[in-house]
This record gives structure tokens, C-alpha cells and sequence, in this order.
């Protein structure tokens, strides 16, 4: 499966989507390859977890974990395999010749992981993202495409995801070049633009109208008093710098108060706007899985 966020996000924390949405199949052969290498010099027995990040066409192994991991249920659930029984019996002794498991199964529905965070529960905890783990829960949503799974998931886990209003805008210098290509998606789509003066003349220089709003630093009236206000509905910031994290801090606790729905990497946040484009396509499909699983078995 495939992380949604970057790495440095820790892995509980990611959005997880399977099957893969991006990575070619040369590249998940070479995984599977690597894998296969990793778990016989180990001589693991039983389940193994391993996280790669792919960067400029290399593969980087990040860890090997000799053991289950929490995983394990997501991914059984989404191919129909119960990896935790064929894991238990090989433990004890049996072979995967006698027990002949699935060799590898390819879903045609997507499947997403979505971290539930505990933000609301505790005052002044902020909600940036980063390796420390903050989630206290998952949740799991199924459908035909990634963004109508994304989308699901999203509201799933409580930060259900608008299909139009009003949006805030602000990344730091590195994200601003894609942050353009999110706002014009965003524009194309009807929303208001509100941007900081960075981000703002960013999109505005590519002829994205956008509302240019101050920093929390710069004097009211300011960001944090529009969403206090009520007046947004979404909110992207990637912060970057120890003027970010304070300034961000007081954007993403703002948001967090009024349930205004929070992104802060950029990977998340291009993951919500083609869930957002899904979402104005009105076509729900509820699947079961036992079903999705015996079409795939036949």
C-alpha cells in the first residue's frame, strides 16, 4: 500500500491508499523483490512490515519490523486475505505450500486508511503532522475510484471535506509552486481563494483570483479572526520555519475550535481537492465486502 503523505509524516498518522495509485509496476516488482530478500536474510517467520520511500527513480528502505503491524487488518480487509490466520499457522509450523494462500491479489475497488486524531480532546495540542505519532484511531473507506475513497474517508474520520465556500491558502516557499496548480483546481471549482501575501500574489501571478488576508503577526483584521468568524471553510497550510510554526499554530488551533476541516502537507491536500472534485459528481456507491471479495475470488 501507499502512503498519501510524504515521508516524515510517521506511518499512523498517513492516509494509506491500496492498491498503489502512483508507483509503476517495474517499481512495486522491485518492492516485492526486495522484500522477498529481506524477510529470507531475516529469516522471518510469519508476518513482516517494511516501509520504502521512492525518490528520483531509487528505492530507500526506511525500516524492517520483524512482526505484525497495525496494518495488518486494513490490508486483509481490503484484499479478502486473512493474514493474520495464515501468519499464526505458519508460526506453528505449516507451510505455505499446505496452505496455499492467494499468491498476490490486485483489488479493483481502492481502499483508504485514514488516521482519527485526538486534537479536539486535548487544549492546545496543535495539529501539524510530523514523526511523532498523534492518532488514536483508524478508519477505512471503500469505493470504485481514490477520490471517492478519499472523500469518504475523510468524513469518516470526522473532517468531512466541502464541495464549495471559501478556502485558505497558505505553504511555504517550497509548496508554492504546486500550491498554484491546487489553486487554480480550486478556482476552476467555484471557491473563494484567500491567501497569505506569499501564497496570494504566488496564484495571482498565474491569474488565480485570490483575497489577499494578513498573518496573525501582521495585525488584525487577520486570518485566524475570518475563521473565528465562520467565514472559511477549509484550511491548507504547510508550515516551514519557527515564524511558521507560531503563525500556523494559531491557523490550525483556530480551525481545529470552529471544525473548519485542516490539511498541512501539500500531498493531503492535493489527495482532498480531487476528493472534493469526486464529491461535486454526485454517484455514491456503498460496497460490501464480502461481496467485492467473492467477485474476486471468481
Amino acid at each position: 500500500m501507499q502512503h498519501v503523505e510524504e515521508a516524515g509524516v510517521h506511518s499512523g498518522d498517513s492516509s494509506c491508499v491500496l492498491p498503489s495509485i502512483s508507483l509503476g509496476e517495474g517499481t512495486l516488482e522491485q518492492v516485492r523483490r526486495q522484500t522477498r530478500a529481506m524477510a529470507r536474510a531475516l529469516g522471518v517467520r510469519g508476518l513482516m512490515n517494511v516501509q520504502f520511500a521512492y525518490q528520483s527513480y531509487e528505492l530507500y528502505v526506511l525500516e524492517v519490523n520483524p512482526r505484525a503491524s497495525r496494518t495488518v487488518p486494513f490490508v486483509s480487509k481490503a484484499t479478502g486475505v486473512q493474514m493474520a490466520k495464515l501468519a499464526t499457522r505458519v508460526i506453528l509450523g505449516a507451510t505455505l505450500a499446505e496452505l496455499d494462500p492467494p499468491h498476490r491479489r490486485v483489488p479493483r475497488h481502492v481502499s483508504v486508511k485514514e488516521a482519527v486524531m485526538p486534537f479536539n480532546c486535548f487544549p492546545g495540542a496543535d495539529y501539524r503532522m510530523g514523526p511523532e505519532m498523534k492518532a488514536t484511531g483508524e478508519v477505512m473507506a471503500v469505493a470504485d475510484t481514490f477520490p471517492q475513497a478519499f472523500a469518504k474517508a475523510q468524513a469518516a474520520a470526522g473532517a468531512p471535506l466541502p464541495t464549495d465556500g471559501t478556502i485558505f491558502l497558505s505553504v511555504c516557499d517550497p509548496d508554492k509552486s504546486a500550491a498554484t496548480i491546487l489553486g487554480q483546481r480550486l478556482h476552476g471549482l467555484g471557491f473563494t481563494i484567500l491567501a497569505t501575501r506569499g501564497t496570494a500574489r504566488a496564484l495571482q501571478s498565474l491569474g488565480v483570483p485570490t483575497i489577499e488576508v494578513n498573518k496573525v503577526i501582521e495585525g488584525a483584521p487577520h486570518i485566524v479572526d475570518l475563521i473565528e468568524e465562520g467565514r472559511v471553510d477549509f484550511v491548507v497550510n504547510t508550515p516551514f520555519g519557527r515564524g511558521a510554526r507560531s503563525d500556523g499554530y494559531e491557523i490550525r488551533r483556530a480551525a481545529l475550535e470552529k471544525g473548519v476541516p485542516c490539511i498541512t502537507t501539500l500531498a493531503g491536500a492535493s489527495a482532498a481537492v480531487s476528493a472534493i472534485e469526486a464529491a461535486r459528481r454526485p454517484r455514491v456507491t456503498v460496497h460490501c465486502l464480502q461481496d467485492l471479495h467473492h467477485d474476486a475470488e471468481d
